[in-house]
């Protein structure tokens, strides 16, 4: 797995858009949200539709259409740095083919973030763009409006992103060992549904593949896992890294016992509560970086910073 092209890192003064390509977003959440962003002396720009609510489905912020020109205006605006996603929730999947990859290909490589139901955009930049994207909070996630911890390793990777080239996570080996890869993943079950989609990668293979997910019962962690090993997905990856699963019942410990009764056969490292995703003070990630994985430290050290 090759490593992905860097944007450039932010400065004071820069321009980001924030759009919704998921779910509805609180509008005063995603005030207090910008709030926090001008303080970083950041110029934020707010699509059109973020605070739309679909007429039918009120889980979409908007119809499919509406997200994706927000969405794609942004990122082909010259005049905008960084396209941060305000929200997860659902609907990516309803709207990334109806973008134009190739004119944003054409309007060059910017700073993308989010996580969670933006797993899909992830993928397809990757595969699509072939850019280093940030797995991290969101504008108007309640993490990023609350989190000190959050906002401030989020600020360094978009500013000093040197300054985070090795993050250090307090997670605990699985099974121990240091692997080399190039990141990527997100959420579990996004993975999982992208599988034969035209944005898919054909497999991990050479990745240091990072996996969370929120409110999912075991049996259901379990088929995801299973469908990425049936698929051939899993081959050839070097390490994988265990964010948060919260709200996933019955317990953590029977999660991790299905993940290692999935994945220990792989015989990678694999860390577990590398302190990223739905949780507190969460990491932000560069996919797309080639880096290193200490299982038994709990350490991701990144070949180069995550941005220009």
């Amino acid at each position: 797995m090759k490593e992905l092209s860097r944007p450039r890192r932010l400065v004071p003064g820069a321009r980001v858009a924030v759009v919704a390509p998921s779910g509805p977003v609180p509008e005063e959440r995603l005030q207090t949200g910008l709030d926090i962003l001008r303080g970083w002396d950041l110029e934020p720009v707010v699509g059109p539709h973020v605070l739309d609510r679909h007429g039918e489905f009120g889980y979409l912020a908007g119809t499919d259409a509406d997200r994706a020109a927000d969405f794609q205006a942004a990122w082909c605006d010259p005049t905008v740095d960084a396209v941060l996603c305000a929200r997860g929730g659902y609907g990516v999947q309803r709207m990334v083919d109806l973008l134009d990859w190739d004119a944003m290909r054409a309007a060059g490589p910017k700073v993308f973030l989010g996580f969670s139901d933006i797993t899909a955009l992830h993928e397809a930049f990757a595969t699509r763009m072939g850019i280093v994207t940030l797995h991290g909070p969101m504008a108007a996630g309640i993490d990023f409006i609350k989190n000190a911890r959050a906002q401030e390793h989020l600020r360094a990777t978009l500013f000093e992103p040197e300054s985070v080239r090795t993050i250090t996570s307090g997670g605990r080996a699985l099974v121990p060992g240091r692997a080399r890869g190039v990141l990527l993943g997100g959420c579990l079950c996004l993975l999982a549904a992208d599988l034969g989609t035209p944005h898919a990668r054909p497999s991990a293979s050479g990745g240091l593949l990072c996996l969370e997910d929120v409110g999912e019962e075991t049996y259901r962690l379990d088929r995801y896992l299973t469908q990425l090993l049936r698929a051939g997905w899993l081959d050839g990856v070097a390490g994988v890294l265990l964010g948060s699963w919260d709200g996933c019942v019955p317990s953590y410990d029977e999660v991790r016992s299905v993940v290692l009764d999935r994945l220990g056969g792989l015989g990678v490292p694999i860390v577990e509560e590398f302190g990223f995703g739905h949780c507190a003070g969460a990491l932000t990630i560069p996919f797309g970086m080639r880096g290193e994985l200490d299982a038994a430290a709990g350490t991701l050290r990144l070949d180069e910073p995550a941005l220009m």
